[in-house]
């Protein structure tokens, strides 16, 4: 088969602690998985549950453990605002998954920042819509290195401190036990709505406080049994 163009490679994540990579798949993003940030956002998390949207695989900037990440402060906007978020990986997929088979599904975990232009997604939103112009851009999602699924850290995973400082001032913090949906919910949901696959990538949502950073930033974001990911913005 020849090709009219060259084909897009995949991103790669890395396994932490290991040579494997995990090639990224689709990006599922859910919205209003606080409440208080569903708050913060304008909204009732009582009567607006939480929803989906994408950002594309092309999205996705490998950050590290060890080192620094940079990305570029983003084009037609005014207002780059950090999200932290826990990141979950799909080993397995399916249609219509229980919660203990969406469990099953799920290779590992990893901090990530939901990037967003602020105001072009408000401007969405207001006028009814996509929102991808504020969501889905280039270096618009860091995601660290995926620590694989285990027993013990599936435990943690539902009760860890998630957070994010800013230019060394915390200004996100909150604990996973406090997502709307838990993980096991947010994948059997997704389930209804789209065959999942090996490959996917999910980010479950960000805690309130999500703020503007500038050109010279520098973010940490953490969830506590997985690590820190550092990321500073450049023009």
């Amino acid at each position: 088969m020849k090709l009219i163009v060259p084909k897009q490679e995949n991103v790669l994540l890395s396994i932490n602690n290991s040579d494997l990579f995990f090639p990224v798949g689709r990006v599922f993003c859910v919205g209003r998985n606080y409440a208080e940030h569903a708050k913060e956002m304008g909204d009732d998390p009582d009567r607006d549950p939480p929803f989906f949207f994408l950002k594309s695989a092309s999205c996705v900037v490998p950050a590290s453990f060890e080192r620094q990440t940079f990305i570029s402060y983003p084009t037609c906007t005014s207002q780059f605002e950090y999200e932290v978020e826990l990141v979950v990986v799909l080993g397995k997929g399916g249609f219509n998954l229980s919660r203990t088979q969406a469990c099953d599904a799920v290779l590992g975990y990893a901090v990530g920042l939901d990037m967003t232009r602020r105001d072009l997604q408000t401007e969405a939103k207001k006028k009814g819509r996509p929102w991808e112009v504020g969501k889905s851009f280039d270096q618009s999602a860091p995601i660290s290195p995926i620590v694989l699924k285990n027993d013990d850290l599936a435990i943690d995973m539902a009760n860890a401190e998630i957070g994010l400082k800013l230019n060394g001032r915390t200004m996100q913090i909150s604990r996973t036990s406090n997502l709307t949906w838990s993980v096991e919910d947010i994948i059997a949901q997704l389930s209804q709505s789209f065959e999942l696959r090996a490959g996917d990538v999910i980010m479950t949502g960000t805690p309130e406080n999500v703020g503007a950073v500038n050109v010279g930033g520098n973010m940490l974001a953490w969830v506590d049994g997985l690590g820190a990911i550092e990321v500073s913005v450049t023009d």
